[in-house]
């Protein structure tokens, strides 16, 4: 179960403020990622290939980040 980020309104804060404490809250805790990770189903072997995928292309990034030395 996904916990809701919940925000009080302090004395005398606009909404806007207490708007955007929210949505860094939200942001901080992952929320919308999660979410998205569980808006749909993968099958195991599609979700082990796309972990692959991610691991090769941040093996890419990093040695392209550390480059001839």
């Amino acid at each position: 179960m996904i916990d809701l980020a919940e925000i009080r309104l302090q004395e005398g804060e606009s909404l806007e403020n207490a708007l955007r404490r929210f949505k860094r809250k939200v942001q901080q805790e992952d929320i919308i990622k999660e979410v998205k990770r569980h808006s749909f189903y993968l099958k195991p072997g599609e979700k082990m290939r796309l972990k692959q995928a991610l691991a090769r292309k941040r093996n890419r990034k990093k040695v392209r980040r550390e480059g001839p030395e």
